[in-house]
């Protein structure tokens, strides 16, 4: 696994392929003109821009927790989706 730091020194293309190879899929967003795909890689969470009337990815970052992005993915987290263990077993 690499480390994130030379995660971003990656091209690209090269960045795509350690997320497909390596990082496990979360959940998609859409964020203004993009679909945001948020992806686990080792222990961090990425966020891949992807413009699809350009048919082009448009960044890849961390995931910025002081965005308004938050809420888009807040509301499709459900209680029910998390394991919550029970008291007394």
């Amino acid at each position: 696994m690499l480390l994130v730091d030379k995660f971003f020194e990656c091209t690209v293309p090269e960045q795509c392929r350690i997320i497909y190879l390596e990082g496990e899929f979360v959940m998609a967003i859409r964020y203004y003109e993009y679909k945001v795909n948020m992806y686990v890689l080792g222990d961090q969470l990425i966020e891949v821009f992807y413009n699809h009337k350009l048919d082009k990815i448009h960044n890849i970052q961390l995931l910025d927790y002081s965005s308004s992005r938050m809420n888009f993915y807040a509301d499709q987290v459900s209680l029910d989706d998390l394991y919550l263990p029970q008291e007394g077993r």
